[in-house]
This record gives structure tokens, sequence and C-alpha cells, in this order.
């Protein structure tokens, strides 16, 4: 590698991040439009508790009908998740993203390796995106019927949080990847039968 391809990595890491930041202020202009106002509570059924709260519910339901394979779903959907959330929690404990939402009513963006000062700058990684994800993969694999709303339902989760101004679009990125990089592993730990 030469030098001038060593400053240009940097250079095109800047102009993403730049980029990043414009989509997010530009849809995040939208954040009180009561469009994106209901679609953002909609998708807050993908913050932990209430993605929590699904999962045990699948799972319940599947014991109390006698529907092992229902249950097993139920199983893994919470296995996912709470991998999902943990690897999140990690990541966002240990770098510090401001959230679009933050940037936008005039704060300074701040976007670094450091242990977090609060809600306000923990934009990285999205984990309504990472938790509806996960969740929507092992749907989708348990139950192949349900694939499309699956996805369909944690895409429109994932959507919403840029206009919100919740979160950036690499943000929402990492967070897909997240999610079904916890599917994976549970799919392979915790085989359907």
């Amino acid at each position: 590698m030469t030098k001038s391809d060593e400053q240009s990595v940097p250079d095109t890491i800047t102009a993403i991040e730049e980029a990043d930041k414009s989509i997010a202020q530009d849809a995040g202009r939208y954040r009180h439009h009561p469009v994106v106002t209901s679609l953002g509570l909609v998708s807050e059924i993908a913050d932990q508790i209430p993605l929590s709260l699904v999962c045990g519910g699948v799972m319940t339901a599947g014991l109390i009908s006698d529907r092992p394979h229902l249950a097993r779903t139920g199983v893994r959907m919470m296995a996912a998740h709470v991998l999902a959330n943990s690897i999140k929690r990690a990541i966002k404990n240990r770098f510090r993203r401001t959230r679009p939402g933050v940037m936008l009513e005039g704060e300074d963006y701040v976007c670094k390796p450091g242990e977090t000062e609060g809600g306000h700058d923990t934009s990285f990684p999205s984990g309504h995106t990472a938790g509806a994800v996960a969740v929507a993969a092992i749907i989708a694999s348990d139950i192949p019927k349900t694939a499309v709303p699956a996805f369909l339902a944690a895409s429109l989760i994932a959507g919403v949080q840029v206009p919100r101004a919740k979160h950036y679009p690499i943000d929402i990125a990492a967070g897909t990847l997240l999610g079904l990089s916890a599917a994976m592993i549970v799919k392979r730990l915790y085989p359907e039968k």
C-alpha cells in the first residue's frame, strides 16, 4: 500500500460518515410527522422488554397448546433476541455516537470509542433493529410461510429509526448484521428438530 493509498482510507471513512450524518439529518427533519411518530410507536415492540414479552408469549402459546415446535420457536426467538441485545449493549457501552435527534437539536456530534454518558450518545448499533432482525430470522427459519411478514415487520422497525432521528443508516446496517449473526449462532447451537 502506498502512502497515497493509506491517506485515502481515512478520507473514505470520513466521507462515508459525513454521508451517513447527512442522510440522518435530512430524514430526521420528519421526526415529528404523524406517520413517522405513529410508526415509531409501533416500532417500540422491538425494544428489549416488549420483544422479550413477544418471545415469551410464543413460548407460552406453544406450551399451553401442546405444540412443541411453537414452544421451541419461542425459545429460539428469545435466545436470538437476548444474544443480539447482549452484544449490542457491550458495543454501546464502549462506543459513543451522538444520536441524530440530539445532533438536530444543535448538540455537538461525537463518534469515538469510549464509555457512554447516557442515552444521547448510544446510537451505534441499533438495538431495535438487531432484536427485530434476530427474531424475524428465527421465525422465518422455523415457520417458513411467515418469512415475508416477519422480515417486512423487521424492515419497518429498522427503516423508521432513521426518520425518527434515533439512528444513522450505518447503525441500522450494523444492527441488521448483528441480528442476523445472533440468529445464525442460535440456529447452530440450538438447531430446529
